[in-house]
Parts: structure tokens; sequence; C-alpha cells
């Protein structure tokens, strides 16, 4: 268990990396590490998120599970009137998106470790975007991810995810039916697919 990415603190030696990538038309040189997820390149799932997420220009963005940071720093990028939190429960997976936020000197983004919701509080949010890690346990892991959403979320907030469509996909897509009502299917590609609840 120590080894897996969504450990609190990975057991593998830290040996840190450099992923240079393309990402909604800017390249981006970002730090990574052994024991965190995707630790070689930005892996398709997220890259699909990345590429069609929602980003609001104000407001609040939430990078659930954010590993090296490239969803919350993207997303900071895009639009640097926004306010992004990120969290991972993996230490060594946010002390490296901390490193990546300063040598971006990124002033609109703060970086926090915890379990899901837990390092936030009960603060509401303009956009949750996570790559749930279905390894860690649909039911221990992504389904109180979807729960939790609800309670965080502003009204009217988005809550994007992306997932493999044969792993996960459609036992995410019910949660999600469960706790919001319905989904959408914004963006499909390399085998996963983003799914997107509005918080009525």
């Amino acid at each position: 268990m120590s080894d897996h990415y969504y450990s609190p603190e990975p057991g593998s030696r830290l040996e840190k990396g450099i992923i240079v990538t393309f990402l909604r038309g800017r390249r981006y040189r970002l730090l990574t590490a052994t024991g965190i997820f995707s630790s070689k390149k930005i892996d398709n799932g997220t890259r699909l998120l990345v590429e069609s997420m929602d980003v609001p220009s104000s407001g609040s963005f939430l990078d659930l599970g954010c590993g090296n940071g490239v969803i919350g720093i993207v997303a900071a990028t895009l639009k640097p009137g926004l306010k992004v939190t990120m969290t991972d429960v993996n230490s060594r997976a946010t002390m490296i998106a901390t490193e990546n936020v300063a040598r971006l000197r990124l002033g609109n983004v703060e970086v926090l470790t915890g379990d899901l919701y837990q390092p936030v509080g009960d603060r509401r949010y303009t956009t949750i975007a996570s790559n749930p890690p279905i390894s860690a346990g649909m039911r221990k892991v992504v389904e109180p991810l979807v729960m939790g959403a609800v309670d965080h979320l502003e009204e009217g907030g988005l809550l994007q995810l992306v997932v493999q469509s044969n792993k996960g996909g459609r036992t995410l897509a019910r949660f999600i039916d469960e706790y919001f009502g319905e989904h959408s299917v914004v963006s499909k590609g390399s085998g996963y697919r983003v799914l997107v609840a509005r918080r009525h």
C-alpha cells in the first residue's frame, strides 16, 4: 500500500524529474517525482480533462487529488482572476505541486495536504475538477468524492471528472446521477470520458 500514489506517505525513494508538455496551447515545464500519480508523463485522462474542462474567469476552483498540480496550474494560468485550491492526500504530491506553483510564480494558487475535502473544511467552489483515483476504491474513495462535491459546490457549480470508459465509467456515472440527478459527457478520447454535473 505504501507505494500507491494515494498513500499519505509514498514508500518509494524520492526521485525528481521534469515533464514538458503542451496543454491548451501553452508549453508547461513541470516538476514530477516518483511515488505520485503518472510520474513520467501527463496521462491521457488528465490531458482530456485539462483540454476540455470549463474554467471560470473568476470564483474558485478545486483540483482534488492534484498529483503534481497540472489541472489546477493550467486553470490558474488560463484565468489569473480565479482562486485555485489544489489538494492531495499524498504529501509528496503536494510538495511537488507547491514547487511547481512557486516555479511558475502563480499567486492565485494554494496547495493543501489531506484526504478528499478534509483540508478545505466547509468551503464551497465554483468548480471541482478531478481525475479520481479509481484504483483506491469506488466505494471507499470515489463515491465520497462525488457525494462530498454536493456540499462543496456553490449553487450552479460544476463537478468535472474524467474516467476510463471501461474501468469504472458506468459506476462513476451512476454515483453522479445518484447525488446530482444527471450528468453529461462533454468529451471522449483515448478510452476516457469527461463527465460533468451541475449543482442545482
